[in-house]
């Protein structure tokens, strides 16, 4: 049986997937970039957030917009959280990472991006494995990360290019962060604005 379900106007409905890896990756050459990983740590919430919405307003991401100060610094200095920036050759922010080490082996690559302006250059690979480094460094034996109808187009087929695999499927639906005012009305143009801000 199937059916739509309708959504409010001021909302937005996704379907996640969620991917997993429980083996380390063979090795293999790094890919090549002319930008470099460097981990912040304990950040100020003002620079976290004005990165993550670089990379992230275009796809919607707004959980982090709309936690306060105190809660989003404790994730962030949590010591089992890796914030990661990375810098190009200028001292440009133009991507972020962030591995979650608070479960018990397991280690969720919880936020991954960079900038639009470099999508489709190569360099989404050579921040994958960057990201996995580092998660498989530590005593894990689960890395995972979820995807959603909202990110990039090709999001979905890059990290099952990368040795993840999809293991569940969920629909999440959240206020549309353009009309409660955490992002501006332009962002994330591909996804229409069906309600005014309040």
């Amino acid at each position: 049986m199937s059916g739509l379900i309708r959504v409010a106007d001021d909302q937005l409905a996704t379907i996640v997937t969620t991917l997993e890896m429980t083996r380390r990756p063979p090795l293999r050459a790094m890919p090549e970039a002319p930008l470099r990983l460097v981990r912040w740590q304990a950040p100020a919430p003002e620079r976290y957030r004005l990165l993550f919405t670089r990379v992230g307003a275009r796809w919607l991401w707004y959980s982090r917009l709309a936690m306060t100060d105190a809660v989003l610094t404790a994730i962030i200095h949590d010591p089992q959280v890796w914030v990661f920036a990375a810098i190009d050759r200028h001292g440009v922010e133009v991507g972020m990472v962030e591995l979650d080490f608070r479960e018990a082996g397991a280690c969720e690559i919880g936020y991954f991006a960079l900038v639009p302006e470099l999508a489709g250059r190569g360099f989404g690979r050579w921040l994958m494995a960057q990201a996995l480094a580092h998660a498989w460094r530590r005593d894990v034996t689960r890395v995972w990360l979820h995807t959603c109808t909202l990110d990039h187009p090709s999001a979905l087929n890059f990290y099952r290019a990368q040795g993840f695999v999809a293991v569940a499927r969920t629909i999440e639906t959240f206020p549309d962060p353009r009309a409660i005012g955490l992002l501006p009305p332009d962002s994330a143009p591909q996804v229409p604005l069906l309600a005014r801000k309040r």
